[in-house]
């Protein structure tokens, strides 16, 4: 089955080294997978959030998008788009603002952390916070469910919006789903093994710490950042300690496991720490000569860079303004050409329908539950591990095939391909068992 990616990247800044080591390094493999479904966005909505600098934002969008494809990004397999150019994600966000409870995104980090540092300095607890703070989970929703990804890898601060956009869709879901399950519920994937660089100082790379080494800053910039690095005092022929060095740290990312281990053995017979910086210099070179001059050529041509990003939004327009047009449908904007009750006009009242509603156990697992027009349990879903798969198996008793319903006492079970995927609950006598399974029938067969 392919499995649908998403990762957004805030246009607020130049990529470093440990940007690149961190998240496109891994980003670009990943997307080579067959079995992946990419979708990698410039996230410039997001960064008028934290950005006031309209000369800056559009420096920041022109380096990434030469960063990416210079990096080797390749846009015929995976979809590649500037956040801005999709209308359809900010009316996205407008349903969906209007189905996300205020509490929710009172509980968000990044404001509850703008509220506590106003509280310490005794201000006004919602002093400098904008409505694009505040709302930002509701864009990060709207920005993953338009385009129902099933994985969104992020870093560990980020795994509380991936959660509140399965709440958001969740709750829309139920609301308008009308027993259809109208967005895919996204899990957050934290990559473990992805690399965290220490910058010239030995702290996380940030552009917070002034501490960054250039990704395609010139071949003597590189250089002269890295004869910044801090290291020990020990002499040349001293043994240095690899496991405490950050220039090792450095070399470890970029390495093969032979050099990893005679750079290894080197630092610990006494290798100068001029000569280990000179080595880190030669093989970040040999990993980013070719794409620094890829990059160079693409900043030289913004209006290539330009066609590329659109020729990406087409692409992904062709999903997202069909989905659009479903929600609509789904909240009751719709076309005056289609039925419509009229006021004074008698009109039998819609009857209730067949829904499914799905829910996190306690233990972490995910079910659905399938009630008939009365709110009467027909089934409830044995547990699965992740909600893709309890969504993939209610859709598919949605889709029509023929059913395979078991008799077990006074309840039944349905299964799919062999195996029993949701019983009934056991029901007074064997009659009552029937007519359950008659209602299933007739709310499965019949579009509910």
């Amino acid at each position: 089955m392919t499995i649908r990616i998403l990762t957004g990247i805030t246009t607020t800044g130049t990529p470093h080294l440990g940007n690149y080591a961190g998240a496109i390094r891994p980003a670009i493999l990943a997307s080579r997978d067959p079995n992946a479904d990419s979708f990698y966005f410039l996230a410039d909505y997001h960064a008028l959030i934290k950005c006031d600098d309209p000369a800056r934002i559009q420096r920041s969008r022109l380096e990434i998008a030469a960063t990416w494809l210079a990096c080797g990004l390749d846009t015929d397999k995976a979809t590649f788009y500037r956040q801005s150019d999709i209308p359809e994600i900010p009316e996205l966000c407008w349903l969906l603002t209007c189905v996300t409870a205020k509490g929710l995104l009172n509980r968000a980090h990044a404001y509850k952390a703008a509220v506590d540092k106003n509280l310490e300095a005794g201000e006004d607890p919602d002093a400098g916070v904008t409505m694009g703070l505040y709302s930002y989970p509701v864009l990060m929703a709207a920005d993953i469910l338009m385009f129902n990804a099933h994985k969104v890898p992020v870093g560990r601060d980020q795994i509380q919006h991936v959660e509140m956009a399965r709440d958001i869709g969740q709750r829309f879901n139920h609301l308008f789903g009308n027993g259809k399950e109208l967005f895919v519920l996204p899990e957050a994937v934290i990559e473990e093994e992805v690399a965290t660089l220490p910058g010239l100082d030995g702290r996380k790379m940030s552009k917070s710490y002034d501490n960054t080494i250039p990704l395609f800053g010139s071949s003597k910039q590189l250089k002269d950042a890295i004869a910044r690095i801090v290291t020990d005092s020990r002499a040349p022929g001293e043994p240095k300690d690899p496991d405490n060095s950050h220039l090792y740290t450095l070399y470890q990312a970029f390495a093969s496991a032979e050099q990893l281990a005679e750079f290894r053995a080197d630092l610990l017979a006494g290798l100068a720490w001029g000569e280990a910086k000179q080595r880190l210099y030669q093989l970040l070179e040999n990993e980013l000569g070719e794409a620094r001059e890829r990059y160079n050529a693409l900043i030289a041509r913004p209006a290539d860079l330009e066609d590329i990003l659109l020729a990406g939004a087409a692409k992904a327009r062709k999903i997202a303004t069909p989905f659009l047009a479903e929600l609509r449908e789904a909240v009751g904007l719709r076309s005056f050409r289609e039925q419509v009750q009229v006021a004074g006009v008698e009109k039998k009242k819609a009857a209730k329908s067949a829904r499914f509603v799905s829910f996190r156990d306690d233990d972490g697992s995910f079910r659905f539950r399938l009630l008939d027009a009365a709110g009467e349990q027909l089934l409830l879903s044995r547990a699965f591990a992740d909600g893709r798969s309890a969504g993939q198996v209610s859709k598919r008793l949605q889709s029509g095939e023929a059913l395979d319903v078991r008799e077990q006492g006074e309840g039944f079970s349905v299964w799919l391909d062999g195996e029993a995927v949701a019983d009934s609950p056991a029901f007074a006598d064997a009659a009552a068992r029937d007519a359950a399974i008659a209602r299933l029938r007739e709310a499965l067969t019949s579009g509910e």
